[in-house]
């Protein structure tokens, strides 16, 4: 499961439809791998105003990467700051979560991701 995608998902137990606390789910014990794909500027400017930035940077942080910056980049910011760029580019498109957990900030359920892929299925007590 690429980064990126983390940005998207959120709690899928009821009660925490309602709960900001439920965005974004956190990455434990994640075991991470890299792939290496050709940057493309054009993608990640396009890209950038649908991703939630604060969960972004939450998300990185928690994974080990640099801090982001506090504002998300302009695209004439990405095209003019190469480094910017390539450590989003690693962050968004090279980065998945093989193994681990993603967890609930409000409820703490804890979502398994086993070979990349997350485990949304949830208990008949919590649907």
């Amino acid at each position: 499961m690429k980064v990126m995608t983390l940005n998207f998902l959120t709690c899928a137990v009821k009660n925490c439809k309602s709960s900001n606390d439920s965005f974004p789910l956190h990455p434990k014990e994640a075991e991470l791998a890299k792939d290496n794909i050709e940057i493309n500027p054009q993608l990640l400017i396009n890209v950038l105003p649908r991703i939630d930035w604060v969960a972004l940077r939450t998300t990185s942080t928690e994974l080990g990467f640099p801090t982001l910056p506090e504002q998300p980049p302009s695209p004439e910011d990405l095209q003019s700051d190469e480094a910017l760029l390539k450590e989003l580019h690693e962050l968004l498109m090279e980065t998945q979560m093989m193994e681990g957990k993603l967890v609930c900030g409000h409820c703490g359920h804890e979502y398994a991701v086993k070979n990349g892929v997350a485990n949304f299925l949830l208990p008949s007590h919590l649907v």
